[in-house]
């Protein structure tokens, strides 16, 4: 069968050089006899296979040595609660910047561990842009500040990276993680859903710096203390070990093809020449302001909204698929991630321009 150009904000497009080596050894890992599935993930076959993945995310990400590597269960969804769990440490505030459904959730889940300060919201612009970082109203005696760089239903992203000066910087970066080098000192912890840039999900990711580790606050869970899963190599419980798997491949197709400055590259060509095509026509617009628009999910509406359905079956009929965007906002989205070729740009902004011809 033909594969199509799926533009979903998650799960999202992977590399298809990565599934087809899964699918290479889906029933025979390496002479092993047995599938990635069926390994004991305590096993010296598995163990080899967590080790690689580690060292080429440390490798792609210049992770430092001081901070650790985890592989977990649970999304960023229950990131929202182990961050303040266990970064909160005898302080009873955190700070919280609002730029989307994404931030608001991780506010109202740590809304029930802390007090949280909402240092800046968009909220009245519709979610439209970032706030600079003169407006970020930071508390020193915060115990963390956290912030989601690129809000994939508004398709907002920060242009830089938050100064929080002694504060621990806290990063959701489901999104944006492996898209672009990123300067990994600069945050005290990262966490990051697979489902994007990384793998199928199911594997959440987290960076944590090491003294940041071990002072979790009184009764919370065992699953959910960074300890646990620091002390046990990410296997405490039996992890998602092929979605482990399916990480590490993904790691080693990036490291093979450039790594993540030449990804950068691509990915902002990528958005630069869909954006163009959107602002050069009356027929489609962005609701982002320019400075704040994203690399990676990139909305627009058309003049007619009514013809939403028309064009949305065309895009199917040519296989263009997912680009109805989230039910909160209407429109329509692009996620053009890691893995989506630049190809698929192009079949996109060509439908585009002939709808346009034909109903605008």
């Amino acid at each position: 069968m033909a594969r199509v150009y799926n533009f979903s904000a998650g799960p999202g497009v992977l590399p298809e050089a990565v599934l087809q080596q899964a699918q290479e050894e889906m029933l025979d890992w390496q002479g092993n006899g047995m599938s990635v599935m069926e390994m004991s993930h305590r096993g010296k076959e598995f163990m080899s296979i967590a080790a690689q993945a580690e060292a080429d995310l440390r490798e792609l990400m210049a992770i430092p040595k001081n901070y650790k590597v985890l592989f977990l269960q649970g999304g960023a969804s229950s990131q929202f609660a182990m961050v303040p769990m266990n970064l909160l440490r005898g302080k009873t505030g955190a700070d919280y910047i609002n730029t989307g459904a994404w931030s608001k959730k991780a506010i109202a889940e740590a809304n029930r561990y802390c007090q949280v300060n909402v240092v800046a919201t968009t909220e009245e612009s519709g979610f439209s842009t970032t706030p600079p970082q003169s407006a970020l109203q930071l508390n020193a005696h915060a115990a963390y500040v956290h912030y989601v760089p690129n809000e994939t239903i508004g398709g907002v992203e920060f242009p830089y990276i938050p100064e929080s000066g002694d504060v621990p910087l806290v990063a959701d970066m489901s999104s944006t993680i492996l898209s672009r080098p990123v300067d990994v000192s600069k945050f005290a912890l990262i966490y990051a859903g697979a489902q994007k840039n990384i793998g199928p999900a199911g594997l959440t990711v987290v960076i944590v710096r090491d003294d940041l580790v071990g002072k979790s606050i009184a009764a919370t869970p065992t699953m959910f203390d960074y300890a646990t899963h620091v002390d046990n190599g990410s296997m405490y419980n039996t992890p998602p070990t092929y979605i482990w798997y399916m990480a590490g491949l993904a790691f080693a197709h990036l490291k093979k093809n450039g790594g993540l400055a030449a990804m950068a590259e691509i990915n902002q060509r990528k958005a630069a020449k869909l954006y163009a095509a959107i602002d050069k026509s009356d027929f489609y617009a962005n609701p982002v302001t320019a400075e704040s628009r994203s690399w990676m999910n990139v909305p627009f509406t058309l003049a007619d909204a009514s013809l939403d359905a028309v064009f949305l079956k065309k895009a199917f009929e040519r296989g263009l698929m997912t680009l109805k965007r989230h039910r909160s906002v209407g429109g329509m989205r692009a996620s053009i991630y890691n893995a989506m070729p630049e190809s698929g740009v192009d079949a996109l902004i060509e439908l585009m321009a002939d709808f346009e011809t034909r109903y605008g």
